[in-house]
């Protein structure tokens, strides 16, 4: 029996080389080497291919599993609140400057005019919220400033949003009758050249659900309390050194007009309560709420503004502490930490020389 089969192997052997093959090459033959056919290599090309097919299905199944994940982690990881899926890209008509003041009416005159004088301004609209209204002359002064430093054909709408106490949760209120989807939120004290607003405004436009700005801040895991994560709050000095942050401060920043219907009507009412009672963070709070929604950190744009006023609660003492408790409070009703720390930054080649 083994004899015979030893003749058909070699009589195969034979008539596939057709008497060229040496011995040498018969016995390579058999083991798939030389010759016409190669059974061990075909046998070896089928297992990597039936090996890439499976790892091909493999992938797929990973990614959709990763796209059906991403869609609903939001719901699962603390408050997710809807809202609009479409955004008008580029935004409408330009930006709507919300200016945020208290008591210093010399500062507005002049941060009015500033703005009044930008191309892209659609609107102006001043968030009051002091006891007494304000005043014929000031409204008419401001009214008469904006059409005069207007360079635009289609002239600026200016308003007073009147509220009836003084609450920084005022200055997110939504507002009526806006032409644009781009708002510009900024304090009275504050100027940025048209200029660089512009730039700011065009990256804004790339990227419409995040928040845009001037004044970027940092947060930072600092120890382990009592089983509880704890974390510190970083200023400007804490961004220079690291060269990273997580926040743009609503003292100048551009968000989406959807947002200042979300703070006031889906963010948790303990959040405003809080603010209401401290009297600080609201701009910690609308980072907190911006990162919620979109899992993504915010923009800092490169450039120049300018302080007109005089410092703020921020020079205050205990400010940094102060910031550091709102930061963690804050996180506690969240139930997790939704801010993403990035080290992009945007800047205008036009105007820079040296990259």
């Amino acid at each position: 029996m083994s004899s015979t089969l030893i003749a058909i192997r070699e009589g195969a052997a034979a008539a596939d080389c057709d008497g060229l093959c040496s011995p040498t090459k018969e016995k390579a033959a058999n083991r798939g080497v030389y010759c016409g056919r190669s059974p061990l290599l075909y046998r070896r090309f089928r297992f990597l291919l039936g090996g890439l097919r499976t790892n091909l299905l493999l992938s797929l199944f990973a990614l959709s599993f990763v796209v059906m994940f991403s869609s609903r982690i939001g719901p699962i990881m603390g408050w997710y609140p809807d809202y609009p899926s479409s955004v008008s890209y580029p935004s409408r008509g330009g930006y709507t400057v919300l200016i945020n003041t208290w008591k210093q009416n010399t500062l507005l005159k002049q941060s009015v005019a500033h703005y009044a004088s930008c191309s892209g301004t659609d609107a102006i609209h001043v968030v009051w919220s002091e006891s007494d209204p304000p005043s014929a002359s000031l409204k008419a002064f401001l009214k008469k400033i904006v059409l005069l430093k207007s360079q635009a054909a289609r002239k600026p709408n200016f308003k007073f949003d009147l509220n009836e106490e003084d609450n920084l949760n005022n200055r997110f209120k939504p507002i009526k009758d806006l032409r644009t989807d781009a708002i510009f939120s900024v304090d009275d004290d504050v100027i940025v050249p048209c200029h660089t607003l512009d730039f700011a405004f065009a990256v804004w436009q790339s990227a419409p659900h995040t928040m845009v700005g001037f004044v970027p801040r940092m947060h930072w895991l600092a120890q382990e309390r009592s089983s509880m994560t704890y974390y510190k709050y970083g200023g400007w000095w804490s961004v220079w050194w690291t060269g990273s942050y997580s926040m743009v401060l609503t003292k100048a920043a551009f968000f989406h007009r959807m947002y200042l219907d979300l703070y006031t009507n889906k963010m948790p009412s303990s959040i405003q309560d809080y603010i209401t009672t401290k009297r600080n963070c609201e701009d910690i709070a609308m980072s907190l709420l911006v990162a919620n929604i979109t899992n993504a950190p915010p923009i800092w744009v490169k450039g120049k503004m300018h302080d007109i006023g005089s410092s703020g609660i921020s020079s205050l003492r205990g400010h940094g502490n102060t910031r550091n408790k709102c930061l963690n409070d804050f996180i506690s009703l969240y139930g997790m930490m939704p801010l993403v720390s990035t080290n992009a930054k945007a800047v205008d080649a036009k105007h820079e020389w040296f990259w």
